[in-house]
């Protein structure tokens, strides 16, 4: 399966900033529902956010997904690679 990452930098309530990439079929086109992704993820968390725009997540590019991206993409729609601050 080919799939969109998106780079995402958040910036949390103590200044950190947050980076994730939101990962979604190459099929999906909508940004709204990527964005409500990103939303859903950062919900989860123990510290509060700004909120998430086309200002904090872009399109970057398109990889094979993982086995693991896959079954999270068919369960969910998206997979969450966490990179930095993001506990």
């Amino acid at each position: 399966m080919k799939v969109s990452v998106w780079d995402t930098y958040v910036k949390r309530g103590d200044g950190k900033i947050m980076h994730f990439d939101i990962i979604v079929s190459s099929k999906l086109k909508d940004e709204q529902s990527i964005f409500d992704y990103g939303k859903a993820f950062l919900q989860n968390k123990s510290f509060e956010t700004v909120e998430l725009s086309s200002k904090e997540c872009r399109f970057c590019h398109i990889e094979q997904a993982s086995d693991e991206m896959i079954e999270q993409i068919r369960d969910k729609g998206y997979f969450i690679l966490e990179m930095e601050n993001c506990d």
